[in-house]
């Protein structure tokens, strides 16, 4: 078992940028995940990274966010730059594929003028 406690989501103006982190309760050498939920929609996968650091990332952060890890500090990271307001969502990170009991509390992010 493993807990993720993600932070860092806060209020930022559309253009702005936040970094998130993920911070695990025992070293993991899984491929992991960050995940968003909007209002209203269902979560979704944001973006991923192997043990080794090769990333892939949905089509609409392209360019934009940058996932990175450090496996020696437990933490998975989650650069976002260019923020919009489509991206205002509650942010989890997890395994790929995810396990249920993983789920933590998540960050929200929040995009507004």
């Amino acid at each position: 078992q493993v807990q993720f406690v993600e932070s860092g989501g806060g209020l930022v103006q559309p253009g702005g940028s936040l970094r998130l982190s993920c911070v695990a309760s025992r070293s993991f050498f899984n491929i992991m995940a960050w995940y968003r939920q909007a209002p209203g929609k269902q979560r979704e996968l944001v973006a991923t990274i192997t043990p080794g650091g090769n990333t892939n990332y949905v089509d609409s952060v392209k360019g934009r966010f940058t996932i990175s890890r450090d496996n020696a500090k437990n933490t998975v990271y989650l650069q976002m730059n260019s923020l919009k307001p489509e991206d205002m969502a509650v942010y989890y990170c997890n395994n790929l594929p995810p396990k249920t009991s993983y789920w933590g509390q998540g960050t929200q992010v929040t995009v507004s003028s």
